[in-house]
């Protein structure tokens, strides 16, 4: 299992079994749920996103105090300038963490991941910039575990909870869920070969996808994860035959794709630009990509951070930037099992992120 509640704006789903039973239903429909219990989990993640707030003062993203009579109670405020902080409390017990996150003062999105351990002792809150190379980890020991009644009663009961305008949403696991870099292509994306276009779920460690430079680069890992699909998760479908598309394709909001030509020289002053699926959707190039509540994206490890060809338009790879450099983000990221030393180091693109108004602009443009 993994996934068992998620809550959204404008849904909400509960299952102590997991959630990816629910997935082959258009729409969803919620079938009768496990057994809750008041037993705290083993192991497990809480995850928001936010947006942040503009406000100066100490903001309350979301609060809980279960009815079941185990004294539970969790607080998580956003505290000006990227800061979290969370307090967990059941019965005497408490448990305490604070994050800053430096943002560089443009942060719009956050996302915040609590996960404990019990048998370890150990807890953890990660606070990061969904996108960029912005985390913050903090440890705690001695943690205070959700049970599975208080996860339903956190995305189901509002006399239980209390939910900031600016949440996005919140989701429960019952393992613990990594942090870091994402993957963030659907898994049948075509990707250019040496053997022509594959799907990218299908790719393995050393096969072979086209770059712009026209080479074929190894692939060192195909790496994939099952996640809520909502907030910065959410699948996005891009459509053909906007930026050259071929066949449109699903990705999350913050896969980047790598536009050039003449026109962008012109209007941005530089041979590429790089433009974020979700600065798309409010223009006709893009449309929300489903209504399940998990998706699965797949993404290629490259020995640079490249751009690789997928439906006859280029889009980035998997960065992770010198990630190997910071023991703490790669021991809970996706590649905590991949040798270090082997690890690629990755170069800072020198191409300039599009702001939504541009990207649809350029698109606009480009389907003119």
């Amino acid at each position: 299992m993994s996934w068992i509640a998620l809550s959204d704006r404008k849904r909400s789903f509960f299952d102590a079994g997991g959630l990816a039973k629910l997935c082959g239903h258009t729409p969803p429909v919620e079938m009768p749920t496990t057994s809750v219990s008041n037993e705290p989990m083993p192991r497990g993640s809480l995850v928001i996103e936010t947006r942040v707030s503009p406000y100066d003062r100490p903001q309350t993203l979301l609060g809980m105090a279960s009815q079941t009579g185990t004294g539970f109670r969790l607080s998580l405020q956003a505290v000006p300038g990227g800061g979290v902080v969370l307090v967990l409390t059941r019965g005497g017990r408490t448990a305490h963490a604070a994050v800053n996150l430096d943002t560089g003062g443009r942060a719009e999105v956050l996302r915040a991941t609590y996960s404990w351990d019990l048998e370890a002792g150990v807890g953890r809150l990660a606070v990061e910039q969904p996108g960029t190379w912005r985390v913050a980890v903090r440890t705690l020991t001695r943690p205070v575990a959700l049970t599975t009644a208080e996860a339903y009663e956190c995305v189901k009961d509002d006399n239980a909870r209390v939910l900031s305008s600016d949440l996005s949403f919140i989701a429960i696991s019952d393992r613990i869920e990594p942090i870091g870099p994402m993957p963030s292509l659907s898994k049948d994306t075509p990707v250019m070969t040496a053997y022509g276009y594959q799907k990218v779920g299908e790719l393995q460690r050393g096969d072979v996808v086209q770059t712009p430079s026209g080479e074929l680069v190894p692939v060192l890992a195909n790496i994939r994860r099952t996640v809520p699909a909502t907030g910065l998760f959410a699948p996005i479908r891009l459509r053909a035959p906007f930026f050259g598309l071929s066949r449109d394709i699903i990705t999350s909001p913050t896969q980047r794709l790598v536009i050039g030509g003449s026109r962008v020289e012109y209007m941005f002053g530089s041979e590429f630009v790089l433009i974020p699926a979700g600065h798309l959707l409010h223009g006709n190039a893009a449309t929300s990509g489903g209504k399940a509540p998990l998706t699965t994206y797949c993404q290629l490890l490259l020995p640079d951070h490249e751009a690789i060809l997928a439906a006859d338009t280029y889009v980035e790879s998997m960065d992770v930037g010198r990630m190997r450099r910071r023991r703490d983000l790669l021991s809970a990221s996706l590649l905590s099992g991949y040798p270090r030393r082997l690890l690629p180091e990755h170069s800072r693109t020198a191409f300039p992120v599009l702001r939504e108004f541009d990207a649809l602009t350029l698109a606009a443009q480009r389907a003119a």
